[in-house]
């Protein structure tokens, strides 16, 4: 579809890139059927090819009204569409510079919804997250059920982090949020690494995600300059075992210029396919231990499937490893949980929850497994089918 800019976007670079996105589009409304708001919503607005003709209406020089905000913020940003557009529309950046243009020119957000926002955006990439995370797990067990349905119960860490030097190295990003929820997932990920000769080289901080979702780019930028810089000039490979996390490194160049940010993102791999090939596999089977392997249910992320497109890769590793690996016949539609979306957007979340929850349940597998944490916080249920890091059980199935 043509735009017609107005004059008053003519000059903006993002105004003219979703121009350029949108000239891909052709209407053809594949997106809606694999769209999880519209499938839960029902309304046209709400579906990738609705949000589009949103888009566009404000380029042409439509002022945008709050239902337009309200439109594009209930998008999850799943980008199952991309994987089921026959024109290849680039949906998630599009959508992503239309909720700028959308927050620079429509009237402000309600005030409680600008305060959950900010506190997000200030509160989850920081130290505070897992002070706050520590302190509220000791009140839950008194707290209200409602309110000890919101803190996640703790995550047993079963293996050491520390491990001894190895030849190899790679640089494991740390990312904020996990290792606050399940430290388990780090230890997991360094026992396995060393068992084919590798050592994570633990890096720092936040990939900018949170703040970039959020809509704080001065924020985001700050969060993506601190991890380049801490990447940039060192030679190892840069894994990533938070697939959200991997997604975002791996697009740094839409977001900052320059070699070096390019250089990092090349670099970056989710932990599933630098480690799932099939050298390694077989150094793991070596070390696999006798008896029966668990019985696995893959929930592939979005972040992994439509945004990596790299999910066939953990679960093919992991049937090369010996498991029985179970897809749900949702698999290609998203849990719910989006990052800060579970917060913002709690009525869609939960039912897609609901949803997934029921499909996941219906293999009778003994472990549910994904590779990213918001998934697998989302999901998880105190006294139903354990929801874990595939890197946890490969770790637990070592001698």
């Amino acid at each position: 579809m043509h735009t017609n800019l107005a004059p008053s976007w003519q000059h903006d670079v993002k105004a003219q890139r979703a121009a350029e996105l949108i000239q891909s589009c052709v209407h053809c409304g594949f997106c809606t059927a694999t769209c999880p708001s519209y499938q839960v919503l029902g309304h046209e607005m709400d579906s990738p090819r609705g949000r589009i003709d949103l888009i566009r209406e404000v380029l042409q020089g439509e002022p945008p009204l709050r239902a337009t905000q309200v439109h594009l913020d209930r998008c999850l940003t799943c980008r199952g569409c991309e994987s089921t557009c026959p024109s290849g529309v680039r949906y998630g950046e599009l959508v992503e510079i239309g909720r700028h243009l959308v927050e620079q020119t429509a009237p402000p957000r309600p005030r409680l919804e600008r305060w959950k926002r900010a506190v997000l955006a200030r509160f989850l990439p920081s130290r505070a997250f897992a002070w706050a995370l520590t302190l509220g797990r000791w009140v839950r067990p008194l707290a209200p059920q409602r309110l000890r349905r919101a803190i996640p119960a703790p995550a047993p860490v079963r293996h050491s982090a520390r491990v001894a030097s190895q030849p190899r190295q790679v640089l494991l990003l740390r990312g904020c949020v996990q290792g606050a929820l399940a430290p388990n997932i780090e230890a997991a990920t360094q026992r396995v690494l060393a068992a084919v000769g590798t050592q994570g080289l633990p890096i720092e901080g936040c990939c900018g995600a949170v703040r970039a979702h959020l809509g704080d780019e001065r924020g985001a930028q700050r969060d993506i300059e601190a991890l380049v810089a801490r990447c940039a000039g060192r030679p190892e490979p840069i894994v990533s075992n938070a697939s959200g996390c991997g997604l975002m490194v791996q697009e740094y160049p839409l977001h900052q210029p320059g070699d070096a940010a390019q250089d990092v993102a090349a670099r970056t791999q989710d932990l599933g396919v630098w480690l799932l090939t099939d050298s390694h596999i077989e150094r793991l089977r070596a070390r696999m231990r006798p008896g029966p392997l668990p019985r696995l249910a893959w929930h592939p992320p979005c972040t992994l499937q439509h945004g990596q497109r790299k999910a066939d890769a953990v679960e093919q590793g992991l049937r090369a490893l010996g498991f029985e690996v179970l897809l749900p016949q949702d698999s290609h539609l998203c849990c719910g949980s989006a990052g800060t979306y579970s917060v913002l957007q709690p009525a869609v979340a939960q039912a897609l929850r609901a949803r997934k929850r029921a499909t996941l349940g219906a293999l009778h597998a003994e472990v549910i497994v994904s590779a990213n944490i918001g998934c697998l916080t989302h999901l998880a249920e105190e006294d139903g089918v354990p929801v874990r890091h595939w890197i946890e059980v490969v770790a637990d199935c070592l001698r």
